[in-house]
């Protein structure tokens, strides 16, 4: 290497008990060289602050806002994050339930059937829910200047239905106990996954994406004639499938348009298209595998699949995001999706999906469910099994969080950060870098391999020759086992506390260009830097 490109060394510690804390070392070893780019790469690209968002089940969407007063735990551990970015976490309330939902003006927020909760589906989603204005109106327990989604009913193909919620849904964020906080209603969802709906019976078999382009333009010119769309800042989003054909024959971004989807009345005020994806599922009791969820080559295999897709949106001028995402589907696997390794799972296929030019993601979220990363409320039956609990679970946060906390730290408050992924020819570690101003100033480094593999695996960092960094802050993700489901710290804090704020003391580490940093298996790092 040239003598004047110092590099700093990281090591990833041995397997073992003694050894799973970051520490100096001052061992030699074959390492994988990295090398961080100035000037932004080439593939650089604008990644939001708001970038890790919520899709929450809309079922239960007052549990979590509150009706009367916020739910201060929720309030919380989003302020959290906005604190990190500088502004608040996008917000999606819909899903499976959004297409059970209907409107009743004598009821106040909400009246939920749930059906009996299994050890499947500990915490089932309702099939029927009724709500009223107030339910709408729970929003403004949102942090200021929350952006919002929020789905209607396209499922049970009521037209006059759909109109009336979004009418309750337009009144609620006009008026001021909304509007005077920045809240706003950025986007209205007609229906969820209509890709699945001649297999759940909410159309015939033979549903295809021709019919569906023909009702949602149906329903959506009727709804933007009633509630005056075109004097709001509020937009259509399109799509909300389960999944994508990638072609013009099944239902995919490429069809729709193709279709003349956004050629419409209503159509004009599109702004974005919405894919569902999960790694993959837990619907029939299936086990997932922990250490297949967190692999890096799952990871990119699993969100590459739809590079045509968001090229396909991005040629129409609007946005792609990944309106509803997570572990596995149907609520998550027990023993997968609530542990340690998600969060490295989490971090490391958020940061991904913006290189590859998605504009946000919203992890999925419902009370009880188990890939969640927060618990918003008191639970009494597991979420793994749905067998009572010896105590009631107060809330709380899950491992997931932290992949939203590390990577909002990592996106910072400058605003217009840029993301590159840096290229590592290893497959247990992935790396990318952030750019404020062009100039360098984070990396986040991720090491896939599980705690239950006895691997060392090393990454050794080249600076480029004008950077001249001497101030070099690094923060660890620290994780004890991949499987755990609780005692997770970033930095030496912790956010598993009584009211969701951050607890303990910041143990970031300053050090030399000369010095080795372990980074165990199952754990990340953020590492802080100025050039000059």
């Amino acid at each position: 290497m040239s003598p004047s490109r110092i590099p700093i060394l990281f090591l990833a510690a041995a397997v073992t008990e003694l050894s799973h804390a970051a520490t100096l070392i001052s061992t030699d070893s074959s390492f994988t060289d990295i090398n961080v780019v100035l000037p932004p790469a080439d593939n650089a690209v604008t990644i939001s602050p708001s970038f890790v968002s919520l899709s929450i089940e809309q079922d239960r969407w007052t549990d979590w806002s509150g009706t009367t007063s916020s739910n201060q735990f929720f309030y919380n551990v989003m302020e959290n994050l906005k604190n990190l970015t500088g502004s608040p976490p996008g917000i999606r309330i819909g899903a499976n339930s959004e297409d059970h939902t209907n409107f009743d003006h004598g009821v106040q927020y909400a009246e939920d059937i749930f059906p009996a909760p299994n050890p499947t589906t500990p915490y089932p989603e309702a099939t029927n829910i009724t709500v009223g204005d107030s339910y709408y109106t729970t929003a403004k327990y949102l942090l200021p200047d929350t952006e919002v989604i929020w789905g209607v009913n396209f499922g049970q193909n009521n037209l006059t239905a759909a109109i009336v919620e979004a009418t309750s849904i337009m009144q609620a964020f006009s008026g001021p106990e909304i509007s005077n906080l920045g809240i706003s209603l950025k986007f209205l969802e007609i229906g969820n996954e209509p890709d699945l709906y001649m297999n759940n019976g909410l159309r015939p078999k033979n549903y295809n994406v021709t019919q569906y382009v023909s009702e949602w333009t149906h329903f959506a010119d009727a709804i933007f004639e009633e509630i005056k769309l075109n004097t709001t800042s509020t937009r259509f989003l399109a799509g909300a499938f389960a999944g994508s054909s990638s072609n013009f024959e099944g239902f995919s971004p490429q069809a729709i348009f193709n279709l003349g989807i956004s050629n419409s009345l209503a159509g004009q005020y599109i702004q974005a298209f919405s894919e569902h994806h999960y790694q993959g599922t837990f619907c029939s009791g299936s086990e997932g595998v922990l250490s297949d969820l967190m692999s890096k080559a799952n990871i990119r295999g699993n969100l590459s699949q739809y590079a045509s897709d968001i090229q396909a949106t991005n040629d129409q001028g609007f946005d792609y995001i990944l309106g509803e995402t997570n572990s596995y589907s149907c609520h998550g696997a027990p023993g997968v999706s609530n542990t340690a390794g998600a969060a490295i799972w989490a971090l490391d296929y958020a940061l991904y999906s913006a290189t590859l030019g998605i504009k946000q993601v919203y992890f999925h979220d419902g009370i009880g469910f188990k890939y969640n990363l927060i618990q918003p409320l008191t639970l009494t039956r597991s979420i793994l099994d749905g067998s009572p609990l010896s105590a009631p679970l107060p809330p709380h946060i899950q491992p997931q969080y932290y992949a939203g906390i590390v990577a909002a730290e990592a996106i910072g408050r400058y605003g217009n950060t840029l993301i590159s992924e840096l290229p590592i020819d290893n497959p247990q570690i992935s790396g990318y870098s952030f750019y404020d101003d062009s100039q360098v100033k984070r990396l986040v480094l991720i090491n896939h391999t599980p705690y239950f593999q006895a691997d060392a695996t090393a990454v050794k960092i080249y600076f480029p020759d004008r950077c001249g960094t001497h101030n070099i802050v690094a923060k660890m993700l620290e994780i004890q086992h991949s499987d755990d489901t609780s005692g997770l710290t970033w930095g030496g804090q912790s956010y598993e506390t009584p009211d969701g704020l951050i607890g303990g003391f910041v143990s970031a580490r300053t050090v030399a260009l000369n010095e080795h940093l372990g980074i165990p298996a199952s754990q990340a790092a953020l590492v802080a830097f100025q050039c000059s």
